[in-house]
């Protein structure tokens, strides 16, 4: 058995896990909007985006979105078996999916929607990033013969984020994150560490009933991958911002993007990984808002949206920052800032999956991208 403090102090352990387990804890408070909230009626986008989805098991829907194009629309609150949003890609030669979701169930549940549409060969399957809830399905695309596509880290975080909890010591594991809500000064501070208690909890549980699915088809990062379907073209670009690791891929004729999680709609992006950068990121949600305006997004998490979800994100990272920067050029140290952010009134509905995922690791790199100044 592995002494899980042998090799995981908690900021690493952090650093190095998945916002799965927040998903997963929330799921029952998180039901997915209608998708006439997020795409204006009146919007040319909302005209593209079939109102009738091809299939819905109440945790997730494919809908088609343009010629050749469908996205996976999860609701978490109906189950954990695909988490994330993803989709697919049809041409006359080949199809692409995209996302490996939580489970195997999640990636064959989309599989299977694909073949209702077509049974050309799938040319691979993309994960937008490594995290937990985009890739531990993988599996299934390995054990059928789908290429897995990722980021050329991607493979390498993969293993050295989760196969060191697979078999660790559960005790060990969690105590940490006990002693924090036991010790916790006030009842915010205890529902922050509760909350990120629960989602290490539920994080140990699916990466020890999981096997790892590692992408065998690398991505290089430093230039867009083109991707030609058959009558349907789509670029793989890398972004900053989420994890290091990020891809979207983008449908330039159709004004459509599959965004991973670069973009949350409707809920607060998850900031915790080592390699997410905040001011990389607000310059990806940048290039996002100069889109076409009637650019139909598919984000990481939440509805469709259009310019508009895009707009929502933008928002709440400038209120984060906001708040950040008046206790930082108050002195207020980084520790209390994490603690003292309160969630505005116009946003008091979006979930945070657990503190500690959300929003005190954005304040955090702030503080640490102002000190570098």
């Amino acid at each position: 058995m592995k002494d899980v403090s042998k090799f995981l102090s908690r900021r690493s352990f952090l650093t190095h896990t998945s916002c799965f387990g927040a998903y997963y804890a929330l799921a029952q408070m998180i039901p997915l909007p209608a998708l006439a909230e997020t795409l204006g009626p009146q919007s040319n986008a909302a005209s593209r985006v079939s109102q009738t989805p091809i299939v819905d098991k109440g945790f997730a829907v494919v809908r088609k979105i343009g010629n050749g194009l469908y996205a996976t629309i999860s609701d978490p609150s109906k189950g954990p078996t695909t988490l994330c949003n993803g989709g697919f890609l049809v041409g006359k030669d080949a199809a692409m999916l995209i996302e490996g979701f939580t489970t195997a169930g999640g990636a064959a549940f989309q599989m299977d929607a694909l073949r209702m549409v077509s049974q050309v060969p799938v040319k691979g399957a993309l994960d937008t990033h490594y995290h937990f809830d985009h890739s531990m399905g993988n599996a299934y695309y390995g054990a059928n013969g789908v290429p897995l596509w990722a980021h050329a880290n991607a493979a390498k975080r993969i293993v050295d984020s989760y196969s060191p909890l697979q078999g660790a010591d559960k005790a060990a594991v969690l105590a940490p994150f006990e002693k924090l809500v036991k010790d916790a000064k006030n009842e915010t501070e205890k529902a922050h560490a509760q909350s990120d208690l629960n989602a290490i909890t539920t994080v140990y549980t699916i990466a020890n009933g999981s096997v790892l699915g590692l992408p065998n088809r690398p991505i290089d990062p430093s230039k867009p991958t083109p991707v030609d379907l058959g009558g349907v073209t789509a670029v793989i670009e890398s972004m900053p911002g989420h994890s290091g690791t990020d891809m979207i891929i983008r449908v330039p004729d159709q004004n459509v993007v599959y965004t991973g999680d670069l973009l949350f709609n409707g809920w607060y992006p998850v900031c915790f990984d080592e390699k997410a950068t905040i001011s990389g990121w607000r310059a990806t949600l940048a290039k996002f808002a100069a889109m076409d305006k009637e650019t139909v997004f598919v984000p990481g998490h939440g509805q469709i949206c259009g310019q508009e979800g895009v707009a929502t994100l933008r928002e709440v990272f400038d209120d984060i920052a906001g708040q950040a920067e008046k206790m930082f050029k108050a002195g207020v140290p980084v520790a209390e800032a994490q603690q003292r952010y309160a969630v505005p009134d116009k946003f008091k509905n979006f979930p945070v999956f657990a503190w500690g995922f959300t929003i005190a690791p954005a304040i955090g790199k702030l503080y640490g991208e102002w000190q570098s100044k």
